[in-house]
């Protein structure tokens, strides 16, 4: 799968569970700064990525930014 395809499902359910539009979410924007999601918005996200693509995201995994989910979803489906 390309990092484009992960990209789009991720950020699917990152707007699902935020409640944002496309244009908010992009391969820069952080979690925290740009979306103001609290530690709970970041685990269910985190829970719904894991589900979607069957991997563990431990929760001390540097994860601050969609481009750092999707990174790191592509290397554990590779």
């Amino acid at each position: 799968m390309e990092k484009t395809e992960i990209f789009n499902q991720v950020q699917a359910i990152i707007m699902e569970q935020l409640d944002k539009s496309a244009n908010e979410v992009t391969m820069t924007t952080n979690f925290k700064e740009n979306l103001n999601a609290d530690s709970l918005d970041v685990f269910e996200i985190i829970n719904e990525i894991e589900d979607e693509f069957d991997v563990k995201i431990e929760t001390d995994e540097e994860i601050a930014t969609v481009s750092d989910l999707v990174d790191f979803v592509a290397k554990q489906i590779a």
